[in-house]
């Protein structure tokens, strides 16, 4: 016997028990507003969906796509820099070793884009890419950074961008979740990284696997009942339809609240498996993506299971790429030759995702973003084998949903330490990225303890310059 409603709901239909609650929120965000705004965009969008690629610990873009010539020129001089971390402690700045980059550059593609060769592969692409090279964001540590660049915020509770593209549009598809995230860390934010926070609990990202799991595990919990016959689950699913239904009335949202979610975990349980299995994928597009080969194979899989969701209207997709969550995978302090091993890691997959989606269309309508939480700094750690956190000054790129294609915007300086041309802010990056989606940044708000919030709080601004 069950000792709850909640039991009851929580051990049957498939697991779904907490569907019910997110059902529930739904109708309680309806009556908040959401239905006010239509859920339609505030203008024409220029992307129906994001596919972030998130390169946890980040990547030195000194090392990958900012190219320096005075690095070289000035390998192991000693000069000063104003680091704020220093200048905020000693009021000045201090000397630092200038370190060259490891990996050679060049210029690639007909917009001769500079690279370097530590993503051979992706460079390959580098005329369908839109580079931001002043970037800065706020957060010097790993936590505060990674939860900036997910939520607007390095410390409160907020919402994570994907739940505030979700509050905005909802899904495509009314079958799967409208917002994924694919092995996430549980470290630095962990799940607030795709959380919902005060937002109602439908707009929370749905995790596939975790870091440090294989990708072959990333699936939906519970999304297959292995006790019971479809026809068993039919059967269930109908009766309890027909209980609830004795049971509503009009105006009743809660009831009307669980119904919806058995619709939907029905649904779910139908398509979701479908949508999750690469095994339908030719041996042609499992080997675009390096499926198959050990270096790749993980991140490969992540990536295309990305793609997949894309075909199917998933509106937001996080790919994580990192070790741990003690140990953020771009993060060498001590040893930058290992960036080398996690660019063989993901190289490949990130180009066969850009390959797959232009070949199938969806590159036009889906806007891929790349980049880590910080880059690193021109100078040497650690006896010299290594590279610091840099929040001043770093490099993204986008894909497709309406930026320039084989562009670059702005600068850090002659070292590449700071942003100071075409600044762009992580604000600014957020409002970017949601007016790509049709969504105005000032306008997406939700009010919560009589104050109207938005992901920008109260900055940001559209990058204009690199829309097409």
């Amino acid at each position: 016997m069950f000792s709850s409603r909640r039991s009851f709901l929580q051990t049957t239909g498939c697991g779904f028990g907490y569907l019910a609650a997110s059902a529930l929120a739904q109708r309680q965000a309806w009556a908040a507003g959401t239905a006010g705004m239509g859920r339609q965009p505030h203008h024409a969008p220029r992307a129906k969906r994001v596919i972030f690629l998130f390169m946890q610990g980040g990547v030195s873009h000194v090392d990958s796509y900012d190219y320096k010539p005075r690095l070289l020129k000035d390998d192991q001089k000693i000069i000063d820099i104003a680091d704020p971390r220093t200048v905020a402690k000693t009021g000045k700045g201090s000397p630092q070793r200038l370190k060259q980059p490891l990996w050679e550059f060049a210029q690639h593609g007909e917009s001769g884009r500079w690279a370097s060769n530590l993503f051979p592969h992706i460079n390959r692409h580098v005329d369908d890419l839109c580079f931001l090279h002043g970037m800065h964001t706020e957060g010097v540590a790993h936590g505060p950074a990674t939860l900036f660049m997910h939520t607007g915020t390095t410390s409160f509770i907020r919402p994570s961008m994907g739940a505030w593209v979700m509050y905005g549009l909802g899904s495509e598809n009314e079958n799967l979740p409208g917002f994924v995230t694919i092995s996430p860390s549980l470290g630095n934010g962990g799940p607030r990284n795709y959380g919902n926070a005060f937002l109602p609990a439908l707009y929370q990202g749905t995790p596939l696997g975790r870091s440090g799991l294989p990708s072959k595990e990333a699936t939906i919990k519970n999304i297959v009942n292995t006790t019971w016959t479809p026809e068993q689950q039919r059967r269930q699913y109908e009766l309890l339809g027909a209980l609830n239904a004795q049971q509503l009335r009009p105006g009743d949202n809660e009831i009307e609240a669980v119904i919806q979610s058995y619709e939907l975990a029905w649904r779910m349980q139908n398509k979701a498996p479908d949508a999750l299995d690469l095994a339908q994928e030719s041996e042609s597009t499992l080997s675009l993506y390096g499926i198959g080969d050990k270096t790749t194979d993980n991140f490969g899989r992540q990536c295309l299971m990305a793609r997949r969701m894309a075909e199917q209207g998933v509106r937001y997709i996080q790919v994580n790429y990192g070790d741990n969550s003690n140990n953020p995978a771009w993060d060498q302090h001590s040893n930058l030759p290992k960036h080398g091993d996690h660019a063989a890691a993901v190289d490949k997959p990130i180009a066969g995702l850009l390959a797959d989606l232009k070949q199938r269309g969806l590159l036009e309508d889906t806007l891929v973003w790349w980049g880590g939480e910080f880059g690193r700094t021109p100078y040497a750690e650690r006896n010299g084998t290594g590279r610091d956190h840099n929040p001043a000054g770093f490099t993204v790129w986008l894909a497709g949903g309406g930026v320039k294609a084989g562009f670059a915007h702005g600068a850090t300086d002659d070292i590449g330490f700071q942003a100071v041309e075409g600044k762009v802010h992580m604000h600014d990056l957020h409002a970017t990225v949601l007016h790509l989606l049709g969504l105005d940044h000032e306008k997406l708000t939700f009010n919560y303890a009589g104050r109207d919030f938005r992901l920008t709080d109260v900055h940001g601004h559209v990058v204009k310059e690199i829309l097409a």
